[in-house]
């Protein structure tokens, strides 16, 4: 597939006839299957096809993909005779799919959305939403302006294990949130992920210009593609956007905001032994209104903090704190323990010990053990789809979430302390930001 301008696209759009008046859409009730056209069924598209393929109601009656053994691989999986394309405008144009689900690399999503709303089809979207701020804004814009359904995929905003943590922190549960803490720990000595050449042939049946899309075309590199695209900036912003948009969800949900104030980051490529652009070691903060302090940590080293407690995320409150992970999440009392007593004095001791058995008083431990299921997420895209309801992670919530993360590598990549002003999608302090 030749290459072409963001402008070209959506001119070709026009001219193929794919926008269509929703009223041709057919009316379908609850207990319908829901045609679906799948774009990008490699890694990641493959997990979310099988998610969606655990519902009866589920009808992937087509598939799109560069890479022709991702498409044998994923239409075995479904059955029967699924039609396969190469390019996922020509999918676009048939009518009587209802929804298209996204799983290409990053730089792709917002084009691929956009166009899909303009064909009257609804979307469920991976994670993070887009490459930059703008991007996701158009796509919410097309979402709303077209009345689709679209569904950024954040699986854990689906989970009922991830809302009730949430509601313990929003309501007060753990007391006065001050500080929340997010990590992502992958330690990748002594290689990384190498540094292949740039002049290497791309694999056979390989479409590297219709892979780079509407990215900048460069020489093809083995790095560059499949899931190691996320450690380019053309393509992805990183580890913080893959796993980082993650956490932001379920940290917005908790603390009950939608957009930080300010945020500064530093880091870098600290083990410098491949030939990335990202940081393979990163420390970003975000100061979030009701005075909350966010931090990410990206470690290229050993461990899983907190030692006693791994988890993804620290939810600090003056009554407690909350650790969450993909799997459940523990409530742990703010205790302080007979042996930090030892070497203060009794009068020290005595007031300390009445504060200590109030505070148990005020908040109880628990813990829940609950994975959290891509198959949820897609349970809720199939259903809003037949009922017209706003999904669980609407492309709105998928927006802030993702622009958060976004704003933090533009922090790390301009050396800058930034102040966000939300409703304007701007920087305050910063023009060149």
């Amino acid at each position: 597939m030749p290459r072409v301008t963001r402008r070209q696209f959506s001119q070709t759009a026009a001219a193929a006839g794919i926008t269509t008046a929703l009223s041709a859409r057919r009316v379908l009730g609850a207990n319908d299957r829901v045609r679906l056209g799948f774009i990008g069924v490699g890694n990641r598209g493959d997990q979310v096809l099988s998610a969606f393929l655990e519902h009866k109601d589920a009808d992937v009656a087509a598939v799109c993909d560069i890479y022709q053994p991702y498409v044998e691989f994923a239409c075995k999986k479904i059955g029967g005779a699924p039609e396969q394309f190469r390019d996922y405008r020509k999918l676009l144009e048939r009518k009587d799919l209802d929804a298209v689900v996204i799983n290409t690399p990053d730089h792709w999503h917002a084009l691929q959305a956009v166009h899909a709303c303009e064909a009257q089809k609804d979307v469920y979207v991976e994670k993070p939403l887009s490459l930059c701020v703008a991007e996701g804004r158009a796509m919410v814009r097309a979402g709303r302006e077209h009345k689709r359904v679209v569904q950024c995929g954040i699986q854990r905003l689906s989970s009922p294990m991830c809302a009730e943590a949430a509601e313990v922190v929003r309501s007060g549960g753990i007391g006065k949130v001050t500080a929340v803490r997010c990590f992502h720990v992958q330690n990748e000595w002594p290689k990384g992920i190498g540094s292949p050449p740039d002049d290497a042939p791309p694999p056979e049946g390989f479409d590297w210009d219709a892979w780079t899309g509407p990215a900048p075309l460069r020489k093809y590199n083995k790095n560059r593609s499949f899931y190691r695209f996320r450690w380019f900036y053309d393509y992805s912003g990183g580890q913080l956007t893959n796993f980082g948009v993650h956490y932001l969800a379920q940290i917005h949900r908790s603390l009950g905001v939608d957009a930080p104030l300010s945020v500064v980051a530093l880091g870098g490529k600290f083990g410098n032994y491949d030939n990335r652009e990202v940081p393979d070691t990163l420390e970003v903060l975000w100061h979030y209104p009701n005075d909350t302090l966010v931090t990410f940590s990206q470690f290229n080293a050993t461990g899983a903090p907190p030692a006693a407690r791994p988890c993804e995320i620290e939810f600090r409150g003056t009554k407690g704190t909350l650790y969450f992970r993909t799997n459940g999440y523990e409530v742990v009392p703010e205790v302080v323990t007979q042996n930090e007593f030892a070497a203060r004095t009794p009068l020290n001791r005595a007031l300390e010990k009445g504060w200590r058995e109030g505070a148990k008083a005020q908040i109880e431990a628990k813990k829940v053990d609950a994975p959290i299921k891509d198959a949820d997420h897609a349970r809720n895209f199939l259903d809003c789809v037949k009922s017209r309801k706003t999904p669980s992670c609407d492309v709105e919530y998928g927006h802030r979430c993702t622009t958060a993360a976004l704003l933090a590598n533009v922090a790390h990549r301009t050396r800058s302390f930034l102040e966000w002003d939300a409703k304007a999608e701007k920087f305050t302090n910063s023009a060149a930001a």
